[in-house]
């Protein structure tokens, strides 16, 4: 990279590319635990469908502090501090977690 390239670069753009894609997977994240909700209670609610709806309710609870807390870090100064990898194994696996159960409530 050129020295005038990097005088050009916008050190802004990055974290707001990083805060937008964390909102979108907590959109993702809401939809998929609104259709855990539903489907788990359509048709009569089985103690089963309820334990999987609470625990993708519980990991929908966890991402979304998990991503506010990084977004609130993200906005909280110019250049952010990179994301500690523990709270990005927590995120994933909320996530992967979530879409387990999401899937163990529709079969």
């Amino acid at each position: 990279m050129s020295e005038g390239a990097a005088a050009e670069r916008d050190p802004g753009l990055q974290p707001e590319r990083t805060r937008l894609a964390w909102r979108r997977t907590t959109l993702s994240g809401t939809v998929s635990a609104v259709l855990a909700v539903k489907t788990a209670l359509h048709g009569g609610p089985s103690p089963t469908a309820l334990v999987a709806c609470a625990l993708c309710c519980a990991l929908w609870l966890g991402f979304l502090y998990l991503a506010h807390h990084r977004i609130r870090t993200l906005t909280s100064s110019d250049t952010p501090p990179p994301l500690v990898p523990r709270t990005a194994a927590t995120a994933a696996l909320c996530t992967v977690a979530l879409a387990a159960c999401g899937t163990a409530l529709v079969f």
